[in-house]
Order: C-alpha cells, then structure tokens, then sequence
C-alpha cells in the first residue's frame, strides 16, 4: 500500500475504453444490483470486518507519506451526490501534488451507510499512491437505503478510523493525518456495540458516547465534514449546530457538489503549507476551476479565523 504512482493518463484512458464500450464507471454497484438485495455485499478490497489496520506507511518512493482518508455517506438522502464524489473525488491525488500542497499523499476512500437498516453500512479501502485508489472509488457500492430517521453511522466510521489505521505520519513524526467525512444527517446518538461486533469484527461490550469517539479520532486526525448541497438537509440548522459542536470550525458547507475534490484539496493546501485563502483560490482558477473555486471560497470563508490557516 502507498506505493507506485498516480497518472493521469492511465485514469483518462480507463475512463475512455469503458465508454467506447458501455461499461459503467461504477461496474460493483451495477453487479450488485443485479442480486436480490439480500445478497448485497462490500467488495472484498472494501469489507471492514476482520481488518486489523489500513495502513499508510513510507517507502523509498514515498518518505513523507500523509494520510489522507475520504468516506463519504451513500444512502439515499444524498441523492446523486455519492455518484459526483466518485466521478470527481479521483482527480483529488494529481491535484495535491500540482500545487505542492501536499509532497507524499496516500489516499483511502470509503462509505458509509446505516448500520440499523443497510446490508452495507461501512466500506473502507486501502491508502494508495497510485491508481489503485481510483479503482476503490469504483468498487464502492452505493446502497442508496438508510433508516430514514436522519441519522447515519459516521460514528462507526468514526470508531475505524480511530482503533483500525496505523501510520508512518504519526508514528514516526507526531503529525496527524486527514479525514473527511461527507454526508447530510446526525450521527446515531451513541456508538452502539452490536454494530462494531456486526460490522467490524471487534469484540466490544458496551455502548460508546459519540464525543468520546471524535476526541480520540482527533489525537491523530485533523477531521472536517463536508455537507454537500443537493442533499436532503443541506439547509437543515439540526445538522449544522450538531456537526459545529463536534468539529467547530472544520465543519464545511459545499454549495456545489462537484468541487469536493478542490475543497479537500485547498483545506489541506491550508493545514500543511499555511497557504492563505485568497492565494489558494487562485490556484484553484489557474487550473481552470472557476466555478469550483468560488464555491470552495464559501465553504472555506469560515477558515480565516484560523491563526495562520491552523489550529
């Protein structure tokens, strides 16, 4: 994991030969959905049960690896939006890289359902260098259910990323990596055993409170939530008040779905090099990113009051 490298011609291409020839980007959610829904399944590359750790370490070509983790909420309240995360979330390596916002990202994409009704409530890949990560985008299944009671399991997502990552970032230099969390409801109002028992592996006795999940999460994550519009809640205060109360400031309001993978890119850009806002916007122009750049501007207007871009 976290070896190789990201090319843009390799991603280009594989996106042109499965048009020429009728083939969905997003190949696991149509075999999938060719099963009765009982025998849904995560890909095997995306299961988390039974996983000991994902991993971002070093390596020869990598020295500074930096783990970078996005799971974003594929039930139905999402609309089309899990399907625009996959479209654009695999431009997100090269653009990093192009403005030096980051030297060695590895990156791990995933999915969150709802552990009390899905057959599918978390999915989660591996850390990767090159364009193996693409092909995690497109093995993610989109369930598109939920529980209807505008809750998700974030929370348990939360839990995996806490207890179930190991990283050369942290171990070896204090340095925290990122996660974001994209979706459009509450976390369930307690991290429940049974679902860590059913859908991670791990043999856990008692209920856990959500801050206390997200204060631990935090000790090696710089953790943000990204709601996006044409989401069921986008406008929903419940949401803002109870994401702003986990997170503060790192609680991030998207008015156009498809610059996710700027906003990712330019909060990071923020974080690691201490690049100001307006400085940050104009790289995001200079690739041709104007409409992206001006919603990343209002999702990302509330960073200013970070000293130096940080915390």
């Amino acid at each position: 994991m976290g070896y190789g490298h990201w090319n843009d011609s390799v991603y280009d291409a594989g996106k042109t030969y499965r048009s020429s020839r009728g083939i969905d980007d997003f190949g696991y959610t149509a075999q999938e959905r060719a099963k009765p829904a009982s025998q849904w399944r995560a890909h095997p590359a995306l299961d988390p049960f039974g996983v000991a750790l994902r991993e971002c370490r070093d390596s020869a070509e990598h020295g500074q690896s930096l783990p970078i983790a996005v799971l974003f909420d594929v039930t139905g309240s999402m609309g089309r939006v899990p399907r625009v995360m996959q479209d654009k979330l695999g431009k997100l390596h090269g653009l990093l890289r192009s403005k030096g916002y980051a030297q060695d990202p590895q990156i791990l994409f995933g999915a969150i359902g709802d552990a009390d009704s899905d057959r599918v409530p978390l999915q989660v890949g591996q850390f990767e260098s090159d364009n193996r990560m693409d092909e995690q985008l497109r093995n993610i299944f989109l369930e598109g259910n939920g529980g209807g009671q505008k809750s998700e399991s974030y929370e348990l997502a939360a839990y995996f990323m806490a207890t179930h990552t190991a990283t050369d970032a942290w171990d070896k230099r204090r340095k925290r990596g990122y996660l974001f969390l994209i979706g459009d409801e509450l976390n369930k109002s307690g991290l429940a055993a049974r679902h860590i028992r059913e859908v991670i592996g791990d043999e856990v006795g008692r209920n856990i409170a959500v801050p206390s999940v997200y204060r631990e999460l935090a000790q090696r994550w710089h953790v943000y939530y990204i709601l996006p519009n044409q989401s069921s809640y986008f406008d929903d205060p419940e949401i803002a008040e109870h994401w702003r109360d986990l997170l503060g400031l790192r609680f991030l309001k998207l008015d156009d779905p498809a610059a996710v993978c700027e906003l990712i890119a330019l909060s990071i850009g923020v974080e690691e090099v201490g690049v100001d806002l307006a400085g940050g916007l104009a790289d995001l122009r200079d690739l041709g990113s104007e409409a992206e750049a001006a919603a990343v501007g209002r999702a990302l207007a509330g960073l200013r009051a970070l000293p130096g871009g940080r915390d």
